[in-house]
């Protein structure tokens, strides 16, 4: 079921969304101080591509330093990609057919906000450790 939804999530609204993060990371690795807003954006991508049967946990060892980097993100990129999330989401809650994918839009948009200091992780195992 998790594939099926996938693929339909893809056809949607995966590849732009995917395709924003992207873009978003592309230019945050441009500048050698924001390498690692660059590195989240892609990981965010990937997720953002294929998220059926996969989940967002925190980090145990994020500290002051994912704060002030997600309040850093969320100027610069953050509120454009949830703008995104937001927009396609109510695009897609349009339809019956849509809505789980427009719930699942919603359900991203504080990874768009704060990547820093979370993981993505399979469902099956939400509390392993990392």
């Amino acid at each position: 079921m998790k594939t099926i939804l996938n693929v339909i999530w893809l056809v949607l609204s995966g590849f732009w969304l995917a395709l924003g993060y992207v873009l978003a990371g592309i230019i945050c690795c441009v500048l050698i101080i924001t390498i690692p807003f660059g590195i989240a954006s892609f990981r965010i991508a990937g997720y953002a591509l294929w998220p059926f049967g996969r989940t967002t946990v925190e980090r145990r060892d994020a500290g002051a330093g994912s704060m002030i980097g997600n309040v850093i993100w969320i100027i610069f990129a953050g509120w454009w990609l949830a703008l995104g999330h937001i927009v396609t989401g109510l695009a897609l809650c349009v339809t019956i057919i849509g809505i789980p994918f427009g719930i699942a839009n919603f359900k991203m948009i504080p990874i768009s906000l704060m990547p820093l200091g979370r993981d993505i992780v399979p469902t099956d195992e939400p509390f392993a450790t990392r």
